[in-house]
């Protein structure tokens, strides 16, 4: 058995046969799939990276619009005093604010925004706000959006929340286009000012590493 053989052998053992099968297959056999598996932890990581920063950026340019949505009245725009907001955003909001106070910090908007994951952003672009929100005030969050359609928006970031999830729980990504998923994150990134996709696009280590996927085993 040659060490490269062994290695597989040990890698097969301690990251699963199951786990590893899809690399294998997708790769052309065991060997090949150890390659595949390193690839897709890198390329992973890459996206990470900019999803970290697209989610920033997202979730306050929706915080900005929501907070001119509740206007002057009391409290925060996720006090939600309309009830807009569905039964399931209204428990993640609450579920944000326990967070803060379990750190035994003040409780202001930009603590409990921060708290608010990925989903909460992607459903409150949802066809249900099309009439409420989106078109009075969260189309106002890209103004660079031509035609200013919510789908567009939401379409392409519901495809981002899939695979931010798949990365955060170590999944395989190496079977998605990936190369479409970070051109929807620059779309919409676009979308709200050039700016932030050309910053994102600066920092992105994704096309570098698209270009280097290794090859099928023979």
């Amino acid at each position: 058995m040659t060490n490269d053989d062994s290695r597989a052998l040990v890698l097969r053992q301690y990251l699963s046969p199951e786990r590893l099968a899809p690399y294998a297959q997708a790769a052309g056999g065991l060997n090949a799939a150890e390659e595949l598996y390193g690839w897709n932890l890198a390329i992973s990581g890459a996206f990470y990276e900019v999803l970290g920063a697209f989610e920033v950026t997202l979730r306050n340019a929706l915080h900005v619009q929501l907070t001119a949505w509740h206007g002057q009245r009391a409290g925060a725009w996720y006090d939600d005093p309309r009830r807009v907001l569905s039964e399931k955003s209204r428990e993640d909001v609450q579920t944000a604010r326990d967070r803060v106070r379990r750190l035994d910090r003040p409780e202001t908007p930009g603590r409990v925004v921060a708290e608010l994951g990925f989903g909460f952003w992607r459903f409150l672009l949802a066809s249900q706000y099309e009439k409420t929100l989106w078109t009075p005030h969260l189309r106002h969050g890209f103004p660079h959006l031509r035609p200013q359609s919510r789908r567009n928006i939401h379409d392409r970031v519901a495809r981002l929340n899939r695979l931010r999830n798949r990365v955060a729980h170590h999944e395989p990504i190496h079977g998605r286009n990936l190369a479409g998923d970070h051109d929807d994150l620059l779309a919409v990134a676009e979308s709200m000012h050039p700016t932030l996709a050309e910053w994102i696009a600066d920092l992105s280590r994704v096309p570098t590493l698209l270009a280097s996927r290794p090859a099928p085993a023979a």
